[in-house]
């Protein structure tokens, strides 16, 4: 395991964003905390000094100092663990990886047409490629790959299949999938779409 002081996660289990940040650590074979914290029922201390404003996860505590938002947290720890790369070397692959990622919006936000046309520009960006970056597993795949562990909830609210609309783009989500660093950093579609389910009830949305 890689060592440059003590490195902490704040996390919340159901968080594609925490995702991120655990994926990346993994990558790079850091020796991190990984603290979960109760977002619903209270907040921790430390959360609420480390990042006061927003108040949210994931937070990386890096010998004590945070770094906030999970773009932010993976360009640090690629910055800070250079090897293995996850951000392109070349000035261009990495303004195309940048592209990719802004392009493709904010699935949560977003209707179902918009979700399933922004699916299909990641598909056409993908190519026949193995990862975005070509053969080599990296930044796009980091950022995007934790949020497919909710598709099986758009899908079923939805009512469609996202593997019919975008079958390129589904088979490197299961590709992805099988990198033992995904495997463990995301959680289990089943258990978000239950999540989720309980939380619409909580709010009358049926």
């Amino acid at each position: 395991m890689t060592s440059k002081g003590e490195a902490l996660l704040l996390d919340f289990w159901a968080s594609p964003f925490c995702a991120r940040a655990k994926i990346s650590l993994y990558e790079k074979g850091v020796n991190f905390e990984c603290r979960e914290e109760d977002l619903f029922g209270g907040k921790s201390d430390l959360l609420l000094r480390s990042n006061p404003i927003h108040q949210k996860v994931p937070v990386l505590l890096h010998n004590g100092k945070p770094i906030l938002e999970s773009t932010n947290i993976v360009t640090y720890i690629d910055a800070v663990w250079p090897s293995p790369p996850l951000i392109p070397s070349s000035p261009y692959e990495a303004a195309q990886a940048s592209q990719i990622w802004r392009s493709q919006g904010d699935e949560q936000e977003v209707a179902k047409k918009n979700f399933i046309e922004i699916l299909q520009q990641l598909e056409e960006a993908l190519g026949n490629k193995k990862f975005f970056a070509g053969d080599v597993f990296g930044f796009v795949d980091i950022l995007l790959i934790p949020i497919t562990s909710w598709f099986l909830t758009y899908e079923k609210i939805g009512s469609f299949k996202v593997e019919d609309r975008v079958p390129k783009l589904s088979a490197w989500i299961k590709r992805t999938k099988q990198r033992e660093t995904v495997a463990k950093a995301l959680p289990d579609p089943e258990k978000v779409y239950e999540f989720i389910v309980g939380m619409r009830k909580q709010l009358g949305i049926e």
